[in-house]
């Protein structure tokens, strides 16, 4: 019997199959698919998650990572730039219902409106939380204190309303703290003063906050400190000291009232001093032309008095804009000293 065996037609066959549509099977787990999903739906489908389609992988989709080997969703960023696109809403409940989450972002969208979603306190693997340039109200919610594995909480310039949340200094790996450009009332928590040693970034300006700086501030060494534009009155001398760590210190526009004179500076780290706009009073200490890598000062504004120290960055870099309108600061780069003379 002949060879029926064709092998030209056999090749043929081979090429269709693999020429054909194949299903591959994806990587995306289907309940993180399917609760993404819902967050679209939930922020009533915008264009901006137009490449969200179910019938592709979600772990190719925009906005989205996935971890390397075990394909859960590690990290949701959201965010838009200038010509906005329809993005509007709440922040989707949903979100909690992602729980190996660990960065989550909201940025640059002005249409995103109402509360921080409780839900979020079920993200226990969330260690970046950032909600930024968005019109997100309503309290800076306790339930963030829960999130233990927090090293991030960025919630600057939305509508923020209230007091901060006194519980935040019982996240024990936080690095930085924005709260800044909300419209906060209440005192900076005592509780401050116990987060974790050296302690995070803290940025509060740009608020309405108000009271004295708590004093066990002084008991942390954060490398940056921002309270700027608020209502805060009292004594600022606990943020200083020649041992600290401290890079930026920035307590300009509040009601500050304190001695200059009496306070010391870390000589190798700090590179900003912004204290203008205060009623601090006393005298520039000498200390400050030993500081040696001072890039940003301004103490104009203030009640301060006697002659500028000569020396270090002071006359180098700073204007007279750093230091004018005081109750009596002369020397250089300000008008010369007035020499009294003794009545013979």
């Amino acid at each position: 019997m002949r060879n029926m065996f064709n092998p030209a037609i056999a090749l043929s066959f081979l090429s269709l199959l693999l020429l054909s549509p194949v299903t591959f099977s994806e990587k995306c787990n289907p309940q993180d698919k399917k609760v993404l999903l819902k967050i679209k739906q939930e922020l009533n489908n915008p264009y901006l998650l137009a490449s969200w389609d179910p019938k592709t992988d979600c772990c190719d989709w925009y906005c989205i990572e996935c971890d390397i080997k075990t394909h859960r969703i590690t990290a949701l960023i959201i965010q838009d730039s200038v010509p906005y696109t329809n993005l509007s809403g709440q922040i989707p409940p949903s979100v909690g219902d992602l729980p190996y989450l660990q960065n989550l972002e909201f940025h640059k969208l002005p249409r995103l409106t109402g509360p921080i979603q409780p839900t979020i306190a079920k993200l226990k693997n969330l260690k970046y939380l950032f909600i930024e340039y968005t019109n997100v109200s309503g309290p800076i919610p306790s339930f963030l204190s829960q999130l233990t594995n927090l090293q991030l909480l960025h919630l600057s310039t939305n509508n923020l309303t209230g007091s901060i949340p006194s519980s935040l200094s019982q996240l024990p790996n936080l690095e930085s703290l924005h709260l800044d450009r909300n419209k906060l009332t209440g005192p900076i928590p005592e509780s401050f003063g116990s987060f974790k040693k050296p302690g995070p970034d803290i940025i509060l300006s740009h608020n309405q906050l108000s009271g004295p700086i708590p004093a066990s501030l002084g008991q942390i060494d954060p490398e940056r400190i921002d309270l700027s534009r608020n209502k805060l009155e009292g004594d600022a001398s606990v943020l200083f000291g020649s041992k600290k760590r401290t890079q930026i210190l920035d307590v300009s526009r509040n009601l500050l009232s304190f001695d200059l004179s009496k306070v010391d500076f870390p000589k190798q780290s700090l590179i900003w001093l912004d204290l203008n706009h205060n009623k601090i009073y006393g005298k520039i200490p000498v200390a400050l032309t030993k500081v040696e890598n001072l890039q940003q000062f301004n103490v104009s504004y203030n009640l301060l008095s006697g002659q500028i120290p000569q020396g270090g960055e002071l006359q180098k870099r700073f204007d007279v804009y750093a230091y004018f309108h005081n109750k009596g600061l002369c020397g250089s780069p300000l008008p010369p000293c007035k020499v009294i003379k003794e009545m013979a």
